[in-house]
């Protein structure tokens, strides 16, 4: 159903509830039902948007922590849960953005079987022993990226990496990256990706969960295994 600037409409929201340790569960989180004027107040530069689609990282389970690492900002407890997403224009009173525009917002043991030549590039997500197991089987002068740990952030007491020697005896070059450092890239990448996608050379796996109110189970699914691909929550299809 289409969307009309000046009428009144329903708003939902996921609320963060409060600080916990441990796997989160959906009751970390609740729905809000309010109201919005889809309209941009007069003289404003505000731009009023309606979510498409929302993104369910493991990033999210980190600022639902009382401290967070530096560089980071938590979750406030009693508001919305925030994160990426891609959403359509419906009211702007900014010069840059016009109505209908579309806007991007802000385990398993690894062996030689499965890597007879070693591993010249691995981009970690997982930490603890998956990470080990790499190490064991990296290339000489192989590079690791580190971009998180899915496995340690439930963790009271965060497990220790034993091979870390490797980075010595094989001389692997293992450094910290976070997508922050690397905004201004984006347009490049999207020039250089999207054809790639279009002609079928980069395939990708997503898996989608309906409407707003799926919301919790599908962040909370992210830590036991559940989504197959990149875990996505529907909000509306146009």
């Amino acid at each position: 159903m289409a969307s009309v600037v000046g009428e009144e409409v329903s708003n939902k929201q996921v609320i963060f509830k409060d600080y916990f340790t441990g796997f989160p569960k959906e009751s970390d989180m609740y729905l809000t039902t309010s109201t919005i004027k889809l309209k941009v107040p007069e003289g404003s530069n505000g731009v009023l948007l309606k979510n498409l689609y929302l993104s369910c990282d493991p990033v999210m389970r980190i600022l639902m922590q009382r401290v967070v690492p530096k560089g980071f900002s938590n979750y406030t407890p009693g508001s919305p849960i925030n994160g990426y997403g891609v959403a359509k224009v419906l009211d702007s009173g900014h010069p840059d953005f016009k109505a209908g525009d579309l806007v991007l917002y802000d385990g398993v043991t690894i062996n030689s079987l499965y890597f007879p030549e070693g591993i010249d590039i691995y981009f970690e997500n997982v930490g603890g022993e998956t990470l080990d197991a790499v190490l064991l089987n990296m290339r000489d002068h192989g590079r690791i990226a580190v971009c998180g740990m899915i496995s340690q952030y439930n963790l009271d007491q965060p497990e220790g990496v034993k091979n870390l020697m490797c980075l010595v005896y094989k001389c692997i070059h293992m450094t910290g990256f976070t997508v922050r450092d690397y905004y201004h890239l984006y347009p490049k990448f999207l020039d250089t990706v999207l054809p790639y996608i279009k002609e079928g050379k980069i395939a990708y796996v997503e898996d989608i969960a309906e409407g707003l109110e799926s919301g919790p189970a599908a962040l909370v699914g992210l830590f036991s295994g559940r989504n197959i691909g990149k875990q996505v929550v529907v909000i509306a299809r146009e």
